[in-house]
């Protein structure tokens, strides 16, 4: 049977070594991987967060979200890891600004990796910011480099059976202390709380089924949906 914990940890390691290899040169180090349910948050980098209990040595976080893994496309997770990879680059090789805020030289690396940094998450936004997007370079070595790797049948397996909501574009408003965060969406709990003024929304073709605001144009992330809209069930 397969284990769980383990898959779902390789799957996100897979993806860090790739893009560590393809864009940074593999010049990252290792650092510990964390499943984190931020509020408002895809993920964030934490430097040397954790301390070995025995020799001392530290280590960064870049910390995943999972409650989006089923509700937004496979790239937008990757473009996540890469984004927090680069927070890491700066700490290591680079000369981050205060915390939470992304200065030129975040956004230059991002470029060169094939991420575009926009305030708005679209062609035309500020590069640089308190809080920030990015979008994928069509043909850039983000784009190339994933390409490579969904060759490779890469996937994220395991996703929530009751997931985020993200109503609204995911934008990168740091964190506190030692982190530079990670994307941001505006977040509704599925399935809890008072329902009154929400409706259930479900996807046609997989099923997934989450609560939200009347009118909001919910996207599901599966795999074989190719970000097919929720449908308001009647």
């Amino acid at each position: 049977m397969t284990n769980p914990t383990a898959q779902a940890y390789a799957e996100l390691q897979l993806a860090f070594d790739h893009y560590n290899r393809e864009l940074f040169a593999g010049e990252l180090p290792p650092c510990l991987i964390t499943m984190q349910r931020e509020k408002r948050s895809y993920g964030y980098f934490s430097s040397e967060r954790f301390v070995h209990h025995h020799d001392k040595s530290k280590t960064d976080e870049i910390a995943i979200n999972p409650a989006y893994f089923a509700v937004v496309p496979l790239l937008e997770v990757l473009q996540t890891v890469a984004h927090e990879m680069v927070h890491a680059w700066q700490f290591h090789f680079g000369n981050p600004s205060r915390s939470g805020y992304h200065n030129r030289e975040w956004a230059d690396k991002m470029e060169a990796i094939g991420l575009m940094p926009s305030s708005t998450g679209q062609p035309g936004g500020a590069r640089t910011g308190q809080k920030m997007a990015d979008y994928a370079i069509p043909g850039g070595p983000f784009m190339l480099a994933t390409d490579a790797l969904l060759t490779q049948n890469f996937r994220i397996s395991w996703v929530d059976r009751f997931p985020a909501i993200m109503p609204t574009p995911a934008i990168d408003a740091g964190a506190g202390a030692g982190a530079a965060g990670g994307h941001l969406a505006d977040v509704l709990q599925p399935a809890t709380g008072n329902r009154s003024n929400r409706i259930k929304y479900r996807c046609p073709t997989c099923g997934v089924q989450a609560w939200g605001k009347p009118a909001l144009r919910l996207l599901c992330g599966g795999d074989d949906c190719a970000s097919a809209p929720l449908a308001p069930v009647e």
